[in-house]
């Protein structure tokens, strides 16, 4: 393995839908609570700061995990399951603002339910200017949104963020399986950093034309010295202890 393929591809969550959501459950909830929740019934700010604290924590574990799947698929999959997690919290205060409006949550056979989840968004393409291309792409494609996210009656845009938060739960369910399938069948840094160092050791001892297998493991071996001599000595040491006469 080439030290470069150590530090594997990473940070392409502008190109999941799942960030996308996230992107617009943060800033929605935060116009949620500017236009209903007001502050003489939330003098403290808990409501809204926790309702808004909860889905910034969504979208940014999305980000840092992410970022954080270069050195650790476990870190990956722990803070897409965080970013989940919070979502979830998020859910619960919606459900209980419809609950205080003595109103229940859609039923996904309700019209508005139906089109809201038949809400598709296209893929966003990267041309290199990421940061800039990625806000134009954002503005353009959630303006489909607005018919409900914009609706005077508080109930209608609660529902839009439910349904819009389940959605993006189980994208992160999704991904969170396959984060865990493709740990377990390329393993983690770690394993990728003896891969690559057993590697070279092997092309260190090449030159060695008669440079035997290991007992072991049949790795290539190399002569190693010490206080009784040199030895034949396995390229993966420490994990094989393998070892020859010369």
């Amino acid at each position: 393995m080439s030290p470069n393929n150590l530090i594997q591809k990473h940070g392409g969550y502008r190109h999941l839908h799942s960030f996308t959501f996230a992107t617009i459950i943060h800033l929605e909830t935060t116009a949620f609570c500017k236009r209903f929740i007001p502050w003489q019934s939330d003098q403290l700010g808990k409501t809204s700061g926790q309702m808004i604290g909860a889905a910034r924590s969504g979208r940014q574990n999305i980000i840092e995990g992410s970022e954080r799947s270069a050195t650790s698929k476990e870190t990956e999959i722990k803070l897409t399951d965080v970013a989940r997690a919070s979502l979830a919290e998020l859910l619960g205060d919606y459900e209980i603002f419809l609950a205080d409006q003595n109103s229940i949550p859609w039923s996904k056979n309700d019209e508005n339910s139906k089109a809201v989840y038949s809400i598709m968004l296209p893929d966003f393409s990267d041309n290199g200017d990421t940061l800039h291309e990625y806000w134009k792409y954002y503005h353009n494609v959630t303006k489909v949104f607005d018919p409900y996210l914009r609706h005077d009656d508080s109930i209608v845009v609660a529902n839009t963020m439910i349904i819009i938060i389940l959605r993006t739960m189980a994208m992160l369910s999704a991904q969170i399986r396959a984060q865990s399938k493709r740990f377990l069948e390329e393993g983690g840094f770690r394993e990728r950093m003896y891969q690559s160092r057993a590697e070279n050791r092997g092309q260190q001892a090449a030159p060695d034309s008669d440079a035997p297998n290991c007992p072991l493991c049949e790795c290539i071996m190399i002569k190693r010295s010490s206080a009784k001599g040199e030895f034949w000595g396995c390229s993966t040491f420490p994990k094989c202890k393998g070892t020859r006469e010369v």
